[in-house]
């Protein structure tokens, strides 16, 4: 039989040790205790810190609508420079 890259025989359940497949619930609830495994992990910011983290972004967001509004305005002024107003006499 051919080896899938995990190393067990294609066609075959993934291992899951001595433990029997769990159904549809069971697997729900293995999901929602990772979820509170994981959220007992986050780490919450300090004032200071929070405050620093909206400051950049919002610098951050300021700096990109300034630089979109600019090259905006080049690439306008280029194509009115290419085409020209459109007010050709013909």
């Amino acid at each position: 039989m051919s080896q899938t890259t995990a190393g067990r025989a294609s066609g075959q359940p993934p291992e899951q040790g001595a433990e029997s497949p769990r159904g549809i619930f069971g697997r729900l609830f293995l999901f929602l205790r990772q979820v509170v495994g994981e959220l007992r992990k986050v780490v919450t910011p300090t004032r200071r810190e929070l405050v620093n983290y909206v400051l950049v972004v919002l610098v951050f967001v300021a700096f990109m609508m300034v630089l979109i509004s600019v090259l905006d305005l080049a690439f306008g002024q280029a194509a009115l420079w290419i085409f020209g107003q459109g007010d050709a006499a013909g």
